[in-house]
């Protein structure tokens, strides 16, 4: 049997129009309820998924995006996903609920007291998924945008913030017990601390004022990562429980990012097996060798209509309007702001040059082209060939896992999981739903079985 592997599901386009622009679409569910979010995440812990990560952006983007982001509902509207857990929670029992949270713009007192009301009704089931985007901040300040270092400085001071207010309550302040106390007193107020900090970017007073997790530190929500740049992996190396890696999908370059991350663990003074390390897997699942074949070679020789379509969704992600510039010249470098995720731009720019080097027809056609998974060219296969990538990422590099990728449309998650799920626990790659009444526990006792 192979060695088991946590697996995450990334909800790419966040708590927005399911389906939209496919025929899913029209199997009538309203995205605004929470009854096709809850079907789906039934579906995912049934599969033996541990966490979803959900993804989100509080802003429409730039003026220059605003149009982009919501012709096609790929960057907007979007509703918050922080108050979509509670419904996700309702419909499950075991699944960890990660919702993303900007640290340039939710006050860290307010951040932590409801992720600590979200692991108290979850029984130990939540998490942050904690982003530094920079331009969404002038919609609640009038300061300038920070550059990509310093806008991790100021999560690197939130995060831990955080966790000073969750630890505002020592061992023994909670006296009662089991709904009841011997001494009559609920709380020894004593053995809470009212810390001030004062830093760089935030001025807070604690204490907070919701109680202790059960297990105390082993207790607190889940931090959760994305971010492959030097400064993303030393965050995720001091505060990060689990980390989102975008990488080649080759045992080399799994096993040489994995080691970054615990080294940066060890260098933050943590244990290197403090962060799992989850790598995209934004897989094609296809029925036949034959179908994987078609399916790689239409996609050799992209329209302009096709490469327009490219083009948009990756502006979403840059919040720089790709569409709007020449398709035959290069990309000037200042066509992106100091804010713009240097693994995104690592990202677009992947095989073909930096930014002012190449035509953009040619970094789009790149993007636009898929591969077989089974030549190790892409992530289009059948689910016995994209279980063999999984499984030598597991058995080779020593990968703790891996972080499917989509939409909650129920129609996605079967074309996604039916086929992939029963190959993967076959090789005892996935572990298997104990079922209702077993197996229940926090999300930490689910990824470091503790």
């Amino acid at each position: 049997m192979s060695r088991q592997q946590h697996v995450g599901y990334f909800f790419s386009r966040g708590f927005g129009p399911q389906g939209w622009g496919r025929p899913d679409h029209r199997w009538g569910w309203d995205w605004r309820r929470p009854e096709v979010y809850q079907q789906a995440v039934r579906e995912l812990e049934q599969a033996g998924v541990d966490l979803l990560v959900v993804e989100d952006a509080v802003s429409l983007g730039s003026p220059e995006t605003l149009d982009l982001r919501v012709r096609g509902a790929y960057g907007g509207p979007k509703l918050d996903p922080l108050l979509l857990a509670p419904y996700l929670f309702a419909a499950t029992r075991r699944l960890a609920v990660v919702p993303t949270v900007n640290a340039g713009i939710t006050p860290p007192y307010l951040a932590a007291r409801q992720a600590a009301t979200l692991q108290h009704l979850s029984g130990g089931r939540f998490g942050l998924n904690v982003v530094t985007d920079t331009g969404s901040a002038r919609h609640v300040s009038g300061a300038p945008p920070l550059d990509h270092d310093a806008a991790y400085d100021r999560a690197d001071e939130w995060t831990s913030l955080l966790r000073d207010l969750w630890r505002s309550w020592d061992d023994g302040a909670l006296l009662a017990t089991d709904g009841h106390s011997p001494t009559g007193r609920y709380a020894d107020g004593t053995r809470i601390s009212a810390h001030h900090h004062r830093g760089t970017y935030f001025d807070v007073t604690g204490p907070l004022n919701a109680p202790p997790f059960d297990g105390g530190r082993d207790g607190e929500p889940l931090v959760v990562s994305p971010g492959g740049s030097p400064r993303g992996i030393a965050f995720a190396g001091a505060h990060s429980d689990v980390q989102l890696a975008y990488a080649p999908l080759d045992v080399a370059s799994v096993r040489s990012y994995r080691e970054k991350v615990r080294a940066a663990a060890v260098a933050a003074g943590r244990s290197p097996d403090a962060v799992k390390v989850l790598f995209w897997v934004k897989a094609e699942v296809v029925a036949s060798r034959e179908e994987a074949e078609r399916v790689v070679a239409a996609s050799r020789h992209p329209t302009d209509a096709d490469l327009l379509a490219v083009a948009a969704a990756w502006s979403s992600d840059l919040e720089t309007d790709l569409t709007l510039h020449d398709l035959d010249r290069p990309l000037p470098p200042e066509a992106f702001g100091q804010h713009v995720s240097r693994g995104t731009l690592k990202g677009l720019f992947a095989g073909v040059g930096e930014p002012g080097s190449t035509p953009l027809r040619e970094v789009l056609t790149r993007r636009s082209r898929k591969g077989l998974v089974s030549k190790g060219e892409g992530l289009v296969g059948t689910a016995e060939q994209v279980a063999d990538l999984v499984q030598e990422l597991g058995d080779d590099a020593g990968s703790d896992g891996v972080l499917l990728s989509g939409d909650l449309h129920p129609v996605t998650l079967h074309r996604l999981l039916d086929d992939l799920v029963p190959e993967l626990r076959r090789r005892g790659v996935l572990r298997t739903d104990p079922g209702p009444g077993a197996g229940d526990g926090g999300a930490r006792a689910n990824l470091f079985g503790s």
